[in-house]
C-alpha cells in the first residue's frame, strides 16, 4: 500500500461524519483508477522486494514492469514455497521471499499434507489490514443509521499458538489482531465499542471466554446493536451455548456474583465491573429462556438489535436458517472479504440477502490475477493441480488482471502480497457479478474441493475417501464391505459434527460389535487433517464423528430421489457430502436401530503436527 493512501485511511480528528465520507471516498477513488492502482501495488512490491531471494532465484533481475512479472514469475501452491517457510519458521532471517522482517507467521485455515500453512507475516501489515477493515463501518451506516449510539455484541475468541524452533510465533490472523496493540489499545471509536471486555476476548480458555462474554452482552442487552461474530458458526455456539447456560448466567445476573468455575483473575475483574445485582433483568432473562420456543430469541433478549453480523457465505450458509430462527429474520449482514493472505474487499451492499453477497475489491491491498475454472469438472481451464517453474503461452493467456475479469466468469485468485507471496493461488472460487466503476464485484463459490466443514476445518473429498478406505478396513474380519457412503455436517448438535451414512453388504455371520464401529469412528478421525483433529481435541469446537447404518438400498432411494429433481440418471454419482434437508431427512429415516448409530468415546491423536514448531503456548 503506497504511502498516499495509507495516509488517506490513517486515523485523524475528524468528526465521525468526516472519517465515514472519507472513507467512502477512498472507494470511490481506488475502484475507479483500479487497473492504475494496480500497477502501482504491483510496482511497489517488486520495488521493495527486488533483491529477496525468491525473485531472484526466479530471474527478475529488478524489473519491475507488470508484463517481465508476468513473464518470468510462475504461478505457485504452498507446496512450491514451502521449503523456503520451514527455513524461515526454522530461523533464517535472509531476506528469501520479502526485504522486511518477517515478524510472525499466520497459520491458515487452509490445509497443505493435511496441516495449517504458515504465511508470512509483516509488522505494517496489521495497521493496513487494519485500515482497509475501518472502510466497513461507514458502508454499513449509510444503510442503517445511528449504530453509534450503542454496542456491538460480538463473540471473538484466541485461538492457540506455536512457537517455531527460530522463535517465530505462529498463530491464525484473528488471534494475532485481537492481542494486538490495535485492537487492544484502540482509542474509543463508537463502531468498536463492544459489550466484550478485552479480557474475556483474550481469555484462552474457550468456556470461560463465551460465557463471561455472554454475561457481559446479557448485562447490557439494552445497548446492543448489532450482534455477530466472526463466522456464522460462532454465533450460532453462541446462542446453544446460552440454551444449555442461561440458568447460571440468570443467578450471576440476580446476585451479582460470578460463577466460580470463571476463575481467570483478568476475566473476573473486568466483568465485575459490568456486573451488578438485577434480579428484574435476571427474570427477563429467565422468563425468555424458558419458553418452549426460542424463535427470535435474539430480538427478545437484545431488542434493539438491527442486524446479525457475520460470514455466512461459502460453507457458512448451513447457518443462514439457524439465524434466521433466532434473529426473527432480522439481516444477515457480511462485511467483508479476508483471508490469512490478504484482505480482499468490502460488500458495498450490505443489507442484501445472504445469496446476493458480493465484495468489491479494494485495489491497493496487494496484486490480483484470476485463473478462469470451470466447476463443471472441478478444475481450473488450464487442468493443472501445479504450475510448472515458467508459465507457457497457453498459461499465460488464461492468467487474467483483476479489471479484465468477465461477468458470470468463475475464477480462482492469484496473489502478489507485501509480504512475499508471489502469483500465490489462494484456493478460493469467486464469480464475477458487477462492477463498482473498474473494480469486479464477486460472489464467494466456495473453497476448493471443500466437502466438509464445521468451524475453520476443511475437509475436502479425497481426504475424506481415504479416511474411509482406512476405516472400512476394521469390517473386513466380519466379512463385511461398505457399499456406498456419503456425509453431512450436522449443525444441530453442540458443538456440530460429521455425520457419514454406510450402507454396509454382510457376508458373515458373526454380528460386527459395537466397539468395530468405534474404532471405524476414531480411524476417521485419525486419518483427517491436522486442523479437524486440533478443532476436535484442543479447542472442542467440533464434536465426536458419527457412523450410521443405514438399510440396504437406501442410496438407490436417494438417487431416486435426485432424479425426481431432476438429475440425470446417465450422470448421476452419489454425493459424497448432503446438505438439502429432504436428502438428510431421506438418509436418517433409514437409519437401522440406534445400537450401529455410534459415537465414538475416544478423541483421535492430535499433537501440534507443524514440523516447524517446537512449543505450543497459550
Amino acid at each position: 500500500m503506497s504511502e498516499t493512501l495509507k495516509n488517506t485511511l490513517k486515523p485523524t480528528d475528524y468528526s465521525l461524519a468526516e472519517k465515514n465520507h472519507k472513507a467512502l471516498q477512498f472507494i470511490e477513488d481506488v475502484t475507479s483508477n483500479a487497473d492504475e492502482m494496480q500497477r502501482k501495488v504491483l510496482e511497489e512490491i517488486l520495488a521493495r522486494n527486488a533483491h529477496v531471494e525468491y525473485l531472484q532465484r526466479r530471474g527478475l533481475n529488478g524489473f519491475t514492469d507488470r508484463e517481465t512479472f508476468k513473464k518470468v514469475i510462475p504461478m505457485i501452491t504452498y507446496e512450491d514455497i514451502q521449503h523456503d517457510i520451514d527455513r524461515i519458521a526454522n530461523g533464517d532471517t535472509s531476506p528469501i521471499l520479502c526485504s522486511k522482517p518477517i515478524s510472525e507467521l499466520l497459520t491458515s485455515s487452509g490445509t497443505s499434507g493435511g496441516v495449517r500453512k504458515l504465511l508470512p507475516l509483516i509488522e505494517e501489515q496489521l495497521e493496513w489490514n487494519d485500515q482497509i477493515h475501518s472502510l466497513r463501518m461507514p458502508v454499513i451506516s449509510q444503510f442503517v443509521p445511528g449504530l453509534e449510539k450503542g454496542k456491538g455484541m460480538y463473540f471473538f475468541f484466541i485461538r492457540s499458538e506455536v512457537e517455531t524452533p527460530g522463535g517465530l510465533v505462529a498463530q491464525p490472523l484473528v488471534t494475532r489482531y485481537y492481542k494486538s496493540s490495535q485492537f487492544k489499545d484502540r482509542p474509543y471509536d463508537p463502531y468498536t465499542n463492544y459489550t466484550s471486555p478485552n479480557e474475556t476476548i483474550l481469555c484462552p480458555d474457550s468456556y470461560q471466554s463465551m460465557y463471561s462474554q455472554m454475561l457481559c452482552g446479557l448485562c447490557q442487552h439494552k445497548e446492543v446493536l448489532r450482534v455477530g461474530a466472526a463466522f456464522a458458526s460462532g454465533l450460532t455456539m453462541a446462542i446453544r451455548f446460552l440454551e444449555k447456560h442461561w440458568p447460571l448466567l440468570c443467578n450471576d445476573i440476580r446476585t451479582g456474583t460470578i460463577n466460580t468455575q470463571i476463575t481467570d483473575p483478568s476475566v473476573r475483574e473486568a466483568v465485575m465491573k459490568i456486573l451488578k445485582p438485577d434480579p428484574k433483568l435476571a427474570d427477563f432473562v429467565e422468563a425468555e429462556c424458558g419458553k418452549d420456543s426460542w424463535k427470535g430469541i435474539i430480538t427478545k433478549l437484545w431488542p434493539n438489535t438491527k442486524y446479525i453480523d457475520g460470514i455466512v457465505t461459502g460453507t457458512m450458509s448451513q447457518y443462514i436458517p439457524t439465524l434466521d430462527y433466532y434473529s426473527n429474520g432480522l439481516p444477515l449482514v457480511c462485511t467483508m472479504y479476508a483471508s490469512s493472505e490478504c484482505y480482499f474487499g468490502v460488500n458495498l451492499n450490505p443489507l442484501c440477502d445472504p445469496s446476493e453477497v458480493s465484495y468489491t475489491i479494494i485495489p491497493t491491498t496487494a496484486y490480483f490475477e484470476f485463473l478462469p475454472v470451470d466447476r463443471s469438472n472441478g478444475v481450473s481451464v488450464t487442468n493443472s493441480i501445479s504450475m510448472p517453474k515458467t508459465l507457457n503461452e497457453k498459461e499465460q493467456r488464461e492468467l487474467v488482471d483483476l479489471v479484465d475479469v468477465k461477468l458470470g466468469q468463475e475464477y480462482e485468485v492469484v496473489v502478489t502480497t507485501y509480504a512475499g507471496l508471489y502469483r500465490y493461488k489462494v484456493g478460493d472460487v469467486l464469480r464475477v457479478v458487477g462492477f463498482k466503476n473498474t473494480a469486479p464485484q464477486f460472489n464467494f463459490i466456495c473453497r476448493k474441493n471443500v466437502v466438509l466443514s464445521i468451524d475453520s476445518d476443511k475437509t475436502d473429498e479425497v481426504e475424506l475417501q481415504n479416511a474411509v478406505n482406512n476405516a472400512v478396513k476394521h469390517l473386513v474380519p466380519f466379512n463385511a464391505t461398505l457399499v456406498e457412503y456419503t456425509s453431512y455436517a450436522d449443525i444441530t448438535t453442540i458443538p456440530g459434527h460429521y455425520v457419514l451414512f454406510w450402507e454396509l453388504s454382510l457376508s458373515g455371520s458373526t454380528p460386527i460389535p459395537t466397539l468395530v464401529f468405534e474404532d471405524c469412528c476414531l480411524t476417521i478421525e485419525e486419518s483427517l487433517n491436522d486442523i479437524y483433529r486440533e478443532l476436535r481435541v484442543w479447542d472442542k469446537s467440533i464434536g465426536p464423528l458419527e457412523i450410521k447404518i443405514v438399510k440396504q438400498g437406501t442410496f438407490d432411494e436417494l438417487m431416486e430421489y435426485a432424479i425426481s429433481l431432476g438429475a440425470s440418471i446417465n450422470q448421476y454419482k452419489t454425493p459424497r457430502c448432503v446438505k438439502s434437508a429432504p436428502m438428510v431427512e431421506l438418509l436418517n429415516s433409514m437409519a437401522v436401530s440406534s445400537y450401529f448409530s455410534h459415537f465414538s468415546p475416544k478423541c483421535p491423536n492430535w499433537v501440534p503436527d507443524l514440523k516447524q514448531c517446537s512449543n505450543r503456548k497459550q
